[in-house]
Parts: structure tokens; sequence; C-alpha cells
């Protein structure tokens, strides 16, 4: 058992201090797996990550017609029904007529982003910690072959880091995902608790629709 808890984030940061010139972008692979090897510490030691709310957004139940009873929070500007304007879109992803008919924001979408193959869309980053364990969308596809590959995307002071999450297998009908591990207990272990993180999604084949993407903050 760790005599001092923090004791592995600061020998990675000091470590890290030391980094040639140019190697970021290199160790970056290293630094995702040293995240990964650090989650069982962080949750073993529930101190060193704030468990409470990053800020005050409104919590709902979105997919409670579907058995999960959560809570969650909107992505900032996840129904698409308004300005993109803190979303990178890039590959011709765009918004468009016909969201999820569940109504499950307080009313039914009448947009959604779509994504055309090789299309790519990042949320704007939000603020996650050890309460923000999953998060959960709307997603529909254009073909039988349609799939999205998903990613959580990390400020820390090497840059951004990507945690790739796995491609969704897409139906031809709005259905809400599984739920997907955001790793905010390894994100938040390496910035003091709290950490920021987005959301990236890239159409892999076919072209594909999302909508309404929730943070799970208080998972039960």
């Amino acid at each position: 058992m760790l005599s001092n808890p923090s004791r592995p984030t600061a020998l990675l940061k000091l470590s890290l201090l030391h980094i040639p010139a140019g190697g970021a972008a290199r160790l970056r692979p290293l630094l995702l797996t040293l995240l990964l090897l650090l989650v069982p510490a962080a949750s073993a030691r529930a101190a060193l990550v704030s468990g409470g709310a990053c800020n005050g957004a409104a919590l709902s139940q979105p997919f409670s017609q579907w058995g999960d009873a959560s809570d969650y929070e909107l992505v900032p500007q996840g129904d698409f029904e308004g300005s993109l304007s803190q979303w990178s879109l890039g590959g011709g992803a765009h918004q468009a007529l016909g969201g999820e008919p569940y109504g499950v924001t307080g009313t039914v979408d009448e947009h959604a982003l779509a994504l055309p193959p090789g299309a790519t869309a990042q949320s704007p980053y939000t603020c996650v910690n050890a309460s923000y364990p999953t998060f959960r969308f709307f997603a529909r596809n254009g073909g039988l072959l349609s799939t999205v590959l998903v990613q959580v995307l990390y400020k820390t002071f090497l840059g951004p880091v990507a945690l790739p999450l796995g491609a969704v297998a897409l139906s031809g009908h709005w259905q809400p995902t599984l739920p997907m591990l955001t790793g905010s207990v390894a994100g938040g272990l390496l910035s003091g608790g709290t950490a920021q993180v987005a959301l990236r999604f890239t159409a892999l084949t076919g072209e594909s629709q999302i909508d309404d993407i929730f943070i799970d903050p208080r998972m039960r």
C-alpha cells in the first residue's frame, strides 16, 4: 500500500519535466499507459480525486426508459439544436435536420450532427472528475456498415492525450448507446482532482448521425 498516495503522480510529473525538446508527441502513448496503470491506485485512494460535481449543470435522467436511472448532464451544445460554435468539425460534419425522437431533453429534437464517412467532430472541453465515470449518446446509421470511433481527449501538461474507447456499431433507427467510460479517475489523478475532457467522434465507414450526448456525474 502506498504510504504517500500522491507519490505516483508526483514522480510522473517530475520525470516528465526532463523530456527533451520534440519528445512530447512520442511520449504521449507512454503517458496514456501510465494513466491507465494509475487508475487502481486512484480508485483505492478516493481522497486523491474530487468526487463532487465539477459544475452546476442541470441533471436529468434521459435514459430512464431504457432502464438507466442515473443522473446525467448534457455536454455543452450536445443537443445540436443551436450554435455549434464550440465544436470542432471536419471532413464534412454538419448540423442536419432530424434528431432523436424521444424528447429526452424535454422537447423532441429537430437537429442532429451528421457524420459523412471520414468526418470528425470534437466537443468542447468540459470539467470531469471521479464522479463522471461514463457518458452516453443517441445514434443511428445511414448504411448497414456504419460505425463511429469514439475517443476521449484530456488536457495534460504534454498537450491533449486521446483515450480510444473503440467503435460503436449503429442501428438504422435512433437508439442510445451503451455507457462508455470517460477515464475520469485517471485524468483527475494527474491534475489535482479534476480534468478537462472532450469527446471526439469519427465516422469510420458509412454515414452516421449522433445526438444528445450526456455525461453521468453521479453513477448509481
